[in-house]
């Protein structure tokens, strides 16, 4: 059976690589589905990379379904935005009917969350603020998509969302009652279906919203809220079953957060979100109540990148840098300076290192001695700090917008980082130990600072005082994301078995009393 590069299997179907269809070169095969093989194509014209999908031989037989997806596809062509991956060509030549759309580099939302989990609360919204302006915008046309799913929204390096797939989409209303049932997919895929879409009831945009909703519920929760042994298993709990609380599996999120998920997910389409616009105003309060001020209000702008793809704005894909590329230096970082701290902690050499540092991190300091230039708004600050990377520049976001906590929380996790590289770990320690101080309402933040505590305390030969603070981390280890931070952990709790000995986990609560106990019977009377 035939296979592309990454080990896909084809159905023993041939592959088109190397051949030239019309305008378009095709390069390599990169998928299929029940109707198309899919390839990376370059349409030579305009120097451009393409996602060319073929129809498969036995649909193009079907003069009525060709002509029906033609005409379906090309009404779809109409809906251009950022957001929507973009149908550029439909066409045919040599008896292979094709169509041209834009070409997404990047992941899935399902394979996005195998490699990062769930995301964090800004992410989430981020996420879902534009995959639900996709749906607006399909709305606005009359289009339902009816298979909204992790696999069908695209994420970009640059946390720019792509939904896909509308161009096998059903037109609803349209001028010559065009009604295209996909061949092979009439009821969806069941984990994402709509209880309307199940009964074979009539569809509106309110069925691709609840098919949203059980997405976000997922890219949320971890997992869908619905399984079963079989599809009719699933089917019958979209119909009958509620899902568990949001707030059970995420009690990091804002409750509201959750609200709007399950309102998504509601079992009669009059009780969700009327339109996805409605569901857009919603996301957008919580943006402003629990991440930042500002929220975007226009269209993020069109340009010409290396695929052809529509970019987000040069202050989104910043800012998703500032925020989000750090797991990749905080990992290379490590890679580079973790050696030499295993060789001065095992060497003695890190405990007389210490020198009289500069005043806390936390202590007040007059603005102008920063010598950093304040901008209107947080992100415009965090941009900035990300762009000059320095130290002053960061603790600019904490001097001059204290009040928005989310982001000064960030600022102090990039602090902490610059810090352990330049072997401050007394002002490493400081921001360890302010972000440690988080309520649980920002249990990340909590984490990340509980775990560069137990880190920094194992360097500075405090054994004792790294494993209370284990101990204290461990309920909510689960929260450490950070690759650098696990791997501190990982340093951490294999060197203070080595100092103090050999034990399990689970027993450092027994463990830290036993030492209490034995150090009241050493003092003296």
């Amino acid at each position: 059976m035939a296979k592309d590069g990454d080990g896909n299997e084809f159905g023993g179907m041939p592959d088109l690589a190397g051949r030239r269809i019309g305008d378009f070169e095709i390069l390599r095969r990169i998928g299929n589905g029940a109707m198309a093989e899919v390839y990376q194509a370059e349409q030579l014209s305009l120097k451009r990379q393409v996602a060319l999908k073929i129809l498969r031989p036995e649909l193009a037989r079907d003069p009525t379904y060709v002509q029906r997806f033609r005409r379906e596809a090309q009404a779809v062509a109409r809906l251009v935005h950022p957001n929507i991956v973009q149908i550029f060509e439909v066409g045919n030549r040599d008896d292979l009917h094709y169509i041209a759309v834009e070409y997404v580099p990047g992941l899935n939302l399902r394979q996005w969350l195998q490699k990062n989990g769930p995301p964090d609360l800004r992410t989430a919204l981020i996420v879902m603020r534009q995959a639900a302006a996709a749906l607006a915008k399909a709305g606005e046309h009359g289009i339902i998509h009816r298979d909204i799913k992790p696999e069908n929204i695209l994420i970009t390096h640059a946390l720019e969302v792509k939904v896909a797939d509308f161009g096998l989409a059903r037109l609803r209303n349209t001028e010559e009652g065009v009604e295209l049932t996909r061949v092979g997919m009439t009821m969806g895929t069941p984990l994402y279906m709509s209880p309307e879409q199940i009964e074979g009831r009539p569809l509106d945009a309110r069925s691709d919203i609840y098919s949203l909703g059980v997405t976000c519920y997922q890219m949320l929760a971890g997992e869908p809220p619905f399984r079963g042994d079989s599809p009719l298993a699933v089917a019958v709990q979209h119909l009958k079953k509620n899902p568990e609380p949001l707030e059970n599996h995420r009690p990091d999120l804002p409750p509201a957060l959750c609200r709007i998920v399950h309102q998504m997910m509601a079992k009669q389409p009059e009780h969700r979100f009327a339109d996805s616009r409605l569901l857009l105003s919603q996301l957008r309060r919580i943006y402003a109540e629990h991440v930042a001020e500002d929220w975007p209000s226009s269209l993020p702008e069109l340009e010409t990148a290396e695929y052809s793809t529509v970019t987000s704005t040069r202050a989104l894909a910043e800012l998703h840098e500032t925020m989000h590329q750090t797991r990749r230096r905080r990992r290379k970082f490590l890679l580079l300076w973790m050696p030499i701290w295993m060789a001065a902690v095992a060497g003695g050499l890190v405990a007389g290192y210490y020198r009289t540092q500069e005043p806390p991190l936390l202590a007040k300091v007059p603005t102008t001695s920063l010598a950093v230039p304040r901008q209107e708004t947080v992100l415009g600050q965090l941009l900035y700090a990300n762009q000059v990377g320095t130290e002053k520049a960061w603790r600019a976001v904490i001097e001059y917008f204290p009040e928005k906590s989310f982001w000064t929380s960030q600022a102090k996790m990039r602090l902490g980082q610059i810090y352990l590289r330049e072997d401050r770990l007394d002002d490493a320690l400081a921001v360890f130990d302010d972000l440690a101080a988080s309520d649980d309402s920002e249990i990340e933040q909590k984490a990340f600072g509980l775990a560069g505590r137990v880190g920094v305390l194992t360097l500075k030969n405090r054994y004792r005082d790294a494993s209370e603070t284990l101990n204290l981390l461990w309920p909510i280890r689960d929260h450490v994301r950070d690759p650098l931070m696990q791997r501190m952990l990982d340093y951490s709790i294999r060197t203070i078995r080595e100092r103090l000995g050999p034990m399990g986990v689970e027993q450092w609560s027994e463990w830290l009393q036993s030492l209490k106990e034995a150090d009241e019977q050493a003092v003296p009377n």
